[in-house]
């Protein structure tokens, strides 16, 4: 038996907002997954971005307490280096907060960062054309 990666898990403390904010990066949650506890998005490879409400995870672990400090970080690579800061503009226009405003990174990439509504890390990255 060969154990193999299938899926990334996020705990929310808001679905809604989770689901709305990664349905704006192009993740597909089934229609009504706001309302669940428990949403799964399929992924290009054939992964999975599964989010789990705080209230199932205290459901299952009663003495569950959130995190504190640095949670978690997705990279999504982008098309190009304007992408990063047409995605980046865009979810700090809707209110998301920008960790880290788009850069050309010394290891050859457009780098920023934006949080998920629950201060998850959400890297947005292109090579830089000197770097393909």
């Amino acid at each position: 038996m060969t154990p193999r990666f299938d899926a990334f898990g996020l705990l929310v403390s808001d679905m809604t907002a989770a689901v709305t904010f990664y349905r704006r990066l192009g993740f597909v949650f089934p229609e009504g997954a706001e309302n669940e506890d428990h949403a799964e998005a399929q992924l290009p490879g054939g992964l999975r971005l599964m989010l789990d409400t705080e209230e199932l995870a205290r459901s299952l672990h009663p003495d569950w307490q959130p995190p504190s400090g640095f949670r978690h970080s997705l990279a999504l690579r982008c098309d190009d280096p304007a992408e990063v800061d047409t995605v980046y503009e865009e979810l700090v226009g809707a209110g998301y907060h920008g960790e880290l405003k788009p850069w050309d990174a010394f290891w050859g990439q457009r780098y920023a960062v934006v949080h998920d509504p629950d201060g998850n890390g959400v890297d947005l990255f292109a090579p830089l054309a000197a770097a393909e």
